[in-house]
């Protein structure tokens, strides 16, 4: 496999050094002394009898968490600092690339005492605002539309939230969004223009461009996306517990939570986030396109709760 020069990239709150091209993030100029984490290839193999004798692919070891994806790598993430990938000959960098921003970052962020959500931010009136829902519920979607309205992305898919100073702070990861072919079609968008995910050949990378808020901003709320046939959209606010449960359902790969001993800190983190958020459940339609309509009303929602608090 080729291999390039490493790399600085800034991305999750955090600088990157990385042997593997990670095009999608944005390069900075930086001295080793200010990395963060490093990204590399090695040789796992002593420790693949162990991950693949395991039910599941998610194994702890002394070298730390370890997963191996069928057809494509293992995995080994490390304190928070280092993620070493050991690929399979032949292949490529654009699918390992898919494992390392999505359930490496993920776990590393547990590492590092970092909240991943699994969902979309926005900058919506100097705030951070995350959509949450299940697989198909259209965050993307309903973040394109809101990106396309001209407010700012945060993040998409990993949204990385720390407390900093008693706030919490969303961290923005990268400008780019992941976008089904359904969505490209709503937005008149084509998909010739766009590179398809590898393996999901319906689903695009759509770069955001200057479109793309890179500093932490405070999170205010949290909306979780819900289907309904009903042809029109409509809002309800969350009462505390309900805010406790869809914090809990979108953590990010919350499955390994458990076998990285996190369970307490990751309930104590949700446990102050509910009580401090303001959290909402849209139900949208699945028989028409709403989300222009869900975007004036979760705008007209926030700028109330802002005009009530002043």
């Amino acid at each position: 496999m080729n291999t390039i020069q490493q790399t600085v990239y800034q991305a999750f709150g955090l600088r990157i050094q990385s042997e593997i091209s990670l095009p999608e993030l944005q390069q900075v100029n930086d001295t080793i002394d200010s990395i963060d984490v490093t990204i590399r290839f090695g040789d796992l193999s002593k420790w693949e009898h162990v991950v693949n004798a395991r039910e599941t692919n998610f194994s702890i070891q002394l070298a730390g968490f370890m997963f191996r994806m069928p057809d494509t790598a293992t995995f080994c993430i490390s304190e928070g600092e280092q993620i070493v990938v050991d690929p399979l000959p032949g292949v490529s960098e654009d699918k390992i690339r898919l494992f390392v921003l999505g359930t490496c970052m993920g776990v590393l962020l547990m590492q590092r005492n970092r909240f991943p959500l699994h969902g979309s931010a926005l900058l919506i009136e100097g705030k951070a605002y995350a959509f949450v829902g299940q697989s198909g519920a259209g965050k993307s979607t309903l973040a394109a539309t809101f990106v396309k309205a001209g407010y700012p992305l945060l993040s998409d898919d990993v949204i990385p939230i720390a407390y900093k100073d008693g706030i919490p702070l969303v961290y923005p990861t990268y400008p780019q969004q992941k976008l089904w072919q359904e969505s490209l079609d709503h937005f008149g968008m084509s998909s010739n223009s766009y590179s398809a995910l590898h393996d999901e050949y319906d689903k695009f990378a759509i770069p955001v461009g200057d479109k793309f808020h890179n500093e932490p901003v405070p999170l205010a709320g949290v909306f979780e996306l819900a289907k309904t046939e009903d042809p029109y959209a409509s809002i309800r606010k969350l009462e505390r517990l309900e805010r406790v449960h869809i914090l809990l359902a979108h953590t990010y790969r919350s499955a390994v939570i458990p076998r990285l001993d996190l369970k307490q800190q990751h309930f104590s983190m949700v446990a102050a986030l509910a009580g401090e958020l303001e959290a909402y459940q849209i139900h949208r339609s699945t028989t028409t396109f709403t989300a222009p309509e869900i975007v004036e009303k979760v705008l007209s929602l926030i700028r109330s709760n802002r005009y009530s608090n002043s």
